[in-house]
């Protein structure tokens, strides 16, 4: 990716983002990917002139839950639709008492504590390791804030998103003990979502929206479900105003990503060629076509 070229932004929208405002040219259609059956349809559009790709993350209706999501298909789709960068939107529980419902934060880190998903599109046949030290694309979390900072959102630059497996919520001493470790939201659906897309070589962050403490906080029991949808709908209504100024920072002509997203699987993969399977190697066409056809 040495010659500059138009960025394909991908937008994945969680719990209460089914659907993009404002696009231009807008049509729904389904990609096929070899790893399975995505969350929905993809919407295809433009904002501003900027190429967009939106998928809901648990499908129009809200159908999937967090650990029956094909994160891998999901991330694959958007590949095959020639998505570059991925704006992750996402719902999220606070473990801090400065992140206060309403609040969206700009998420630099991550600890993944789940345990029943497909984490990595390499397998037997074909082994990657990649780097996720720096889990998000620093480029979009700083036209994310220049976006922010535009519309008078209230936000935090950076900030640590545990992610648990679900779908209950944690118990007190959970939430307590992830607390201890310095966490800043807690959420279900943001991993193994951002080591799918660093091994995708696609840039990527990650906007958590906070609609409610978590269970540690001493009014928590008295938050009732209605007050949570309420600010869910809210974050909904900020979040598309955030997509609309950022997606024109996003689609500027640009070159190869400074923090190297775009070329994840330089090195990664560790498998001698000769050792690896063809069925697999079809399968990661998309995903790691670039590295595969050099090889």
């Amino acid at each position: 990716m040495s010659d500059t070229f138009e960025p394909v932004i991908g937008l994945i929208g969680g719990s209460g983002l089914y659907d993009i405002d404002g696009l231009e040219d807008r049509q729904w259609k389904r990609v096929e990917s070899p790893w399975g059956e995505a969350s929905d349809e993809l919407l295809f559009g433009r904002l501003d002139g900027v190429r967009c790709v939106f998928l809901p993350r648990h499908g129009r209706g809200h159908r999937v839950p967090p650990s029956a999501l094909n994160y891998r298909a999901n991330i694959d789709v958007l590949k095959r639709a020639g998505v570059t960068e991925i704006l992750s939107l996402s719902a999220v529980g606070s473990l801090n008492g400065d992140l206060e419902p309403g609040r969206f934060v700009i998420v630099d880190q991550f600890i993944d504590r789940t345990f029943a998903r497909q984490k990595s599109f390499f397998e037997t046949g074909c082994v990657a390791h990649v780097s996720v030290a720096h889990p998000v694309c620093p480029r979009l979390g700083d036209a994310v804030e220049e976006a922010a900072r535009q519309i008078e959102l209230p936000y935090k630059r950076g900030g640590t998103y545990l992610v648990m497996e679900g779908p209950q919520f944690s118990t007190k001493a959970e939430s307590e003990l992830y607390r201890a470790w310095g966490c800043d939201v807690i959420g279900m659906t943001n991993m193994p979502e951002a080591k799918l897309a660093r091994e995708a070589e696609l840039c990527y962050a990650t906007v958590a929206m906070v609609t409610d403490f978590d269970c540690w906080h001493p009014g928590h029991d008295a938050v009732t479900v209605d007050a949570v949808v309420k600010v869910m709908l809210a974050n909904a209504d900020r979040a598309k105003q955030l997509v609309k100024a950022v997606i024109p920072m996003l689609g500027k002509p640009r070159g190869a990503c400074p923090a190297g997203c775009d070329r994840a699987l330089e090195h990664a993969i560790v498998t001698a060629p000769e050792k690896r399977d063809p069925a697999l190697m079809a399968k990661l066409d998309a995903v790691a076509g670039r590295v595969l056809k050099a090889a």
